[in-house]
C-alpha cells in the first residue's frame, strides 16, 4: 500500500527506485520478476549508502524493511509485482515497458 507520509521531489517520478540489501530473498524475487516484466528501475543497496537506509526507514515505519520501491512521491514496503503493475498502469504508464502499458 502506497505511504503518503514521506515527501519525495516530483522529479522522481519518472523513474522506479528499488531499495534492497545483500541476502534478502525477498529483493531477489521482487528483482526477478520485475526483470521478467521488463520493468526498468534505478537500484539502491542500502548497506552501501546511509541516505538510501534513511530513505526506507521514512516509508517503512523508521525500519529498514526490504525491498521498497518508491516512484514519486510513493512509498511501497515489500510489494507484490501485481501491486505495482496495477499502480504503475493507473497512475505513471509510462514507466511501464509498452507490452504491459497498452497503446
Amino acid at each position: 500500500m502506497p505511504d503518503e507520509t514521506a515527501p519525495v521531489s516530483s522529479d522522481a517520478a519518472s523513474r522506479i527506485d528499488l531499495y534492497w540489501r545483500p541476502g534478502c530473498g525477498f529483493c531477489a524475487l521482487l528483482q526477478r520478476r520485475l526483470d521478467h516484466l521488463g520493468i526498468e528501475r534505478t537500484e539502491h543497496n542500502i548497506w552501501d549508502d546511509p541516505d538510501d537506509a534513511a530513505t526506507v526507514r521514512r516509508f517503512a515505519n523508521g525500519n529498514e524493511t526490504v525491498p521498497t520501491i518508491v516512484i514519486g512521491d510513493q512509498g511501497f514496503v515489500n510489494p507484490s509485482v501485481g501491486e505495482l503493475v496495477n499502480y504503475l498502469l493507473q497512475n505513471h504508464r509510462h514507466l511501464l515497458p509498452e507490452v504491459l502499458s497498452g497503446p
